[in-house]
């Protein structure tokens, strides 16, 4: 199947959506909580109702699924999974580190994706089988093969104050092993970022499907790796993302095999 016409389609959308955004940021802002660390604004659900409402208009018979409480289901072959914001935190603050995330999954497996960063104007765009793309510009991995002297990219989930399971000993031992880490917000741009050459490697806990769906594509058609933390094969269900340019996975996977069992101090101290 050609996926161009449909991959157009969707980057049309979320540049349309980013341009939204960026609007959003200078008037009419209002910010909620649905966690003591995760944020949610009105302009989350204006952005997801615009994606979705494009690309119904475009595809009426497809199946959605959403991070804002969408999930719709007719039995179609595609679904499209959207993250209307990835990065909710930074735009809520006004920190220019946030994107759009539209994939499409033909047959449970991913097809297309597009990564859309409205503040850098960068679009990154794959399907599959055809390479991955930086504004139309073919990109690839890095070929740093020492984790020493790597560029890293993290984050943290929203129940880090609540839950030992945290990443905070996996950052800890990573710290110590890398040339250094960023923890940018944005787990799509992130594994982006490892697509293009920016970074090397990236790892994150608790992740859904719609952080990843669309980045987890472009990082492996851009000739990355992308496995849980002991190396099985991917799946957008996964709790574990590991992404890489592919020469640093298993010196990755050792690292985060050794921090496996730690308890953050923290909250080993609050549990005691």
């Amino acid at each position: 199947m050609d996926w161009k016409p449909i991959l157009k389609e969707a980057v049309d959308i979320a540049r349309h959506t980013g341009g939204m955004l960026q609007k959003g940021l200078r008037s009419g802002l209002i910010i909620a909580h649905k966690g003591p660390v995760d944020l949610v604004t009105n302009y989350d659900a204006a952005a997801q109702s615009a994606i979705i409402e494009g690309l119904s208009s475009r595809f009426p018979d497809h199946d959605f699924m959403a991070e804002e409480n969408v999930s719709r289901r007719n039995n179609s072959e595609f679904c499209w999974i959207i993250d209307p914001i990835d990065g909710t935190t930074n735009f809520a603050h006004g920190f220019p580190i946030y994107s759009i995330s539209i994939a499409l999954e033909y047959r449970k497996k991913i097809v297309l994706g597009v990564v859309s960063d409205p503040c850098r104007k960068e679009d990154f765009t794959a399907e599959l089988g055809g390479g991955a793309f930086l504004n139309g510009k073919p990109i690839h991995v890095s070929l740093v093969r020492d984790l020493n002297d790597s560029l890293l990219a993290t984050g943290f989930p929203y129940d880090l104050r609540e839950n030992a399971e945290n990443n905070l000993n996996h950052f800890n031992r990573f710290v110590k092993k890398a040339q250094g880490i960023r923890r940018c917000g944005s787990a799509a741009l992130d594994l982006c970022y490892v697509a293009c050459g920016r970074f090397d490697g990236f790892w994150e806990l608790k992740l859904s499907p719609w952080d990843v769906a669309a980045a987890s594509l472009i990082l492996q058609e851009a000739g990355g790796n992308i496995s849980d933390f002991d190396g099985n094969p991917f799946s957008i269900s996964m709790r574990e993302t590991l992404g890489s340019n592919g020469a640093i996975h298993r010196q990755m996977i050792k690292i985060l095999r050794a921090g496996k069992g730690e308890k953050d101090v923290v909250s080993k101290e609050r549990e005691e």
